[in-house]
């Protein structure tokens, strides 16, 4: 570890001279590119600062067993006891860092939720998980803007996407993609039987331009009246636009707004993370049978979790998880359900490094 730590802080000390270098400032990707290893490099190395210096303190603190004072000697063992405490979670905390990053987890986010099976139902389902991922920027002061929405009779959604803008967005929310189950009495259910229905969501980082060039002679763009549930247009004039990507026929509908330039902007955006998502996934097959398995078909046997309402119980079915806060969850107080996700997967890449390590010894 401590050889690995020696690089960053090398590499640390040559991005620093790197981002003050003219040619570096003129060109505006590398810049970027080398601004974010900068920041991200930082932290190991504070982590590491943070480490030698309790190193330091430990050292000093093992002198003092040896003082001929009875107190002094006491006193020093109660905090040989703390430092080696604190050291361990420390190191621990820089082994953590070491493990490769997924370079998209300071990303703003794209979430789209569609209903799947269950009807209506699905689609007042799809309108509760969006309140609960505002709910949860909120607490964590990130933003949110409602991209595109096709809204249904009774008030829910068919299809909703969110940009969720903030600190180290993608890396709370990833975890989110998949098939959410649903079961609960619908209002529309007359004899009180309990449905379950699903909702798929996926999970996309937004792309930078300088990231992904897409060339205008590539897209196909229309402009049509926006309507409402039922068709029925809700616009007297032409402010809807839809996008086609011609070379992977990716579509993207954007009706909200009663500007033609501000649906034309905002479709854009989500065509360019939708296209980067395509790209990544076309580079890493692992990643695409990831996706694959994230959105699934819709289907309620195909779920990553589950929300029942008779019971006040949700269950992350990845790890085993299940909470009896449902209507906390729903309000957004997500951190019970993505904190212990996150430490799973880490443990993972823990156990997978260790595992390599070993090989290559």
């Amino acid at each position: 570890m401590f050889e690995s730590l020696g690089k960053v802080v090398d590499r640390y000390e040559e991005l620093g001279r790197l981002l003050s270098d003219e040619k570096v400032i003129k060109d505006r990707k590398e810049f970027i590119r080398l601004s974010r290893e900068y920041a991200e490099v930082g932290r190991v190395v504070g982590a590491y600062n943070k480490y030698k210096k309790t190193e330091q303190e430990l050292a000093d603190s093992k002198e003092l067993l040896l003082d001929k004072d009875p107190e002094v000697r006491e006193l020093a063992g109660q905090e040989v006891a703390e430092l080696e405490a604190r050291l361990e979670r420390e190191e621990n905390e820089l082994n953590e860092l070491l493990l490769p990053k997924d370079p998209r987890d300071d990303k703003n986010t794209f979430i789209e939720i569609r209903a799947g099976t269950g009807g209506e139902e699905a689609g007042l389902f799809a309108a509760d998980l969006l309140r609960m991922y505002v709910r949860f920027a909120e607490r964590r002061n990130w933003t949110t803007e409602i991209i595109s929405s096709t809204q249904t009779d009774l008030g829910g959604f068919k299809e909703v996407v969110l940009l969720v803008k903030g600190e180290q967005v993608y890396s709370r929310l990833k975890y989110e993609g998949g098939v959410h189950r649903v079961q609960r009495v619908p209002e529309t259910e007359a004899q009180g039987r309990i449905h379950t229905s699903a909702v798929t969501v996926a999970v996309m980082p937004e792309a930078d331009e300088v990231e992904l060039d897409i060339d205008e002679k590539d897209l196909k763009i229309d402009v049509f009246r926006s309507s409402g549930p039922g068709g029925q247009s809700v616009n007297t004039t032409d402010s809807a636009v839809r996008i086609t990507h011609l070379p992977t026929n990716t579509v993207v509908i954007c009706q909200d707004e009663k500007s033609q330039h501000k649906n034309k902007a905002k479709a854009m955006k989500v065509l360019r993370a939708r296209l980067m998502d395509r790209l990544t996934r076309e580079r890493d097959r692992e990643m695409a049978e990831e996706r694959r398995i994230m959105v699934g078909s819709g289907d309620r046997s195909e779920r990553i979790r589950t929300y029942n309402f008779p019971q006040g119980r949700v269950t992350d079915h990845r790890i085993g998880l299940t909470l009896y806060k449902l209507d906390q969850v729903l309000d957004g107080d997500l951190e019970p359900v993505i904190e212990p996700l996150a430490l799973h997967f880490r443990a993972k890449s823990l156990r997978a490094g260790e595992s390599d390590n070993g090989r290559s010894d």
